[in-house]
This record gives structure tokens, C-alpha cells and sequence, in this order.
């Protein structure tokens, strides 16, 4: 009569299903954590480490490949760094040059030498050196050009030797410049990222 009364274990209560819920309980952080942990195994044997290692050079130097042909800081060669060197690219990739067509030029040369003929003769003697001068006059007015272009725009930086740098990428075909045209022909306005100075 005065014994208390066993208390019978409450039943859980329902599961209320949200519309639009995941139908399940959120696990703890603890879980999740473990779940997305994945195992980290050590080569078995000193040719699968060698293995290992050669893979992940190899994905390091497609990423810096692909980082240098985009113009990426990280990624270029000392002689390509800096906002004076990426004018000099700008500059010479949004004109048509002389020099882009030079190994062209000289194809179409010694084609001419095949074939018998006086003319062809005569302009395989004289094509080439005024070829040439032609090459070697542009790269001078593009030298003068950037270099004073970036003097005007970077007048704190320093722009020593960007004049050849840009003669050089000049003569350069256009699809084969690393770091790859940021600019296309013709986009002058957008030389250097800024309005081109007046």
C-alpha cells in the first residue's frame, strides 16, 4: 500500500518528419568529422613512394604551366614579373606585328629557292635582308614606344631592359608567347589594365 509504484520507462517520443526535411537525425560534428576523414596510407615499398612523388610533380607543373600561359605572378619567371613587364606584353600583343610573321616570311623564302625560276632567285637574294631591317626597324619604334609609355605610367618601378623584352616578344609568334596574349589585336584601350596615358 505505501510501496511506491514502479515508474514504467516513458516511451519515446514520435519522430516529427519536417516537409522537406532529410528524414533523419543531424549527427554530431564528432561523426561528420570521422566520416570525412580519410584514411592516409604509407607506400608500401620505396618504388611506390618514388611513384607517389613523381605524380605530384607532375600536377605541380601542369598547375605552374597553366599559371605561367595565364600571366599569373606566382607562376612567372623572374624576367616576366611585375606590372611594367605585363605593359610590355599588352603593348606588343594588341598590335599586329612584322616580326610575328618573320618565321612565315622565311618559309615562304626557301619555297621560292625550289623553284626555277629567275625571279624567284632574285627574291630569294633580296627578300631576306629587307625582311629583316623591316623586323629590326619595328622592334626599335616598339622599344621606344613602351619604354616611354611605362616611364609615364610607372614612373616608380623599374623598367630596365623591358624596351628588348618587348622587341623580343615582337618577333614572336603570337600563339606561342608565354605568357599567352592577355589582350587581343586591336584592344589598345586596355593595354596595362588602364586607359593608355596622354
Amino acid at each position: 500500500m505505501f510501496r511506491r509504484r514502479t515508474q514504467e520507462a516513458p516511451e519515446d517520443p514520435p519522430q516529427v518528419v519536417k516537409p522537406g526535411g532529410k528524414g533523419r537525425p543531424t549527427p554530431k560534428r564528432a561523426e561528420a568529422e570521422k566520416r570525412r576523414r580519410q584514411p592516409i596510407t604509407a607506400p608500401s615499398n620505396r618504388k611506390e613512394a618514388y611513384k607517389r612523388v613523381r605524380e605530384k610533380q607532375a600536377a605541380e607543373r601542369v598547375k605552374a604551366r597553366e599559371g605561367m600561359a595565364k600571366g599569373d605572378e606566382r607562376y612567372l619567371l623572374k624576367r616576366d614579373k611585375g606590372p611594367v613587364r605585363r605593359f610590355a606584353r599588352d603593348y606588343v600583343d594588341a598590335r599586329r606585328t612584322v616580326g610575328s610573321y618573320l618565321m612565315y616570311g622565311m618559309f615562304a623564302i626557301v619555297a621560292l629557292s625550289l623553284l626555277p625560276l629567275t625571279a624567284a632567285k632574285l627574291a630569294v637574294l633580296f627578300a631576306p635582308p629587307v625582311l629583316l631591317a623591316v623586323v629590326f626597324i619595328e622592334g626599335i619604334m616598339i622599344s621606344r614606344g613602351v619604354k616611354k609609355q611605362a616611364a609615364l605610367r610607372y614612373p616608380d618601378e623599374d623598367a630596365k631592359g623591358v624596351g628588348l623584352y618587348a622587341a623580343m616578344r615582337a618577333m614572336q609568334i603570337r600563339r606561342l608567347r608565354v605568357p599567352s596574349p592577355q589582350v587581343k589585336v586591336g584592344e589598345k584601350d586596355k593595354v596595362g589594365g588602364e586607359p593608355a596615358a596622354k
